[in-house]
């Protein structure tokens, strides 16, 4: 049982009755290439879709973030920087 098939081996070795080989073919370039290039709209004050998609996503870790931070002290977000809250506007009606 412990006997290795013939036909089983790893590819790019050499068996004794056979020599694995493959061939690598590089990719054929275009018929034509465009001579014009193409002309991209540049970006309002630099922002482009990718980076607001970034920025989106660094907010919602934040906020993620700041819910779970408040979970675990019970205490909000204000109250941990030291601001005391609960009175109000404390004026008397």
């Amino acid at each position: 049982m412990n006997q290795k098939s013939p036909d089983l081996f790893k590819p790019n070795q050499i068996s004794k009755n056979r020599v694995v080989s493959f061939k690598v073919q590089a990719a054929k370039l275009p018929a034509e290439i465009p001579k014009a290039q193409p002309k991209f709209q540049s970006p309002f004050l630099r922002f482009t879709k990718t980076v607001e998609i970034w920025n989106f996503r660094a907010c919602m870790i934040g906020i993620i973030g700041t819910f779970i931070l408040e979970l675990i002290l019970n205490k909000g977000i204000l109250e941990m920087i030291g601001m005391e809250i609960g009175k109000g506007l404390d004026i008397p009606l």
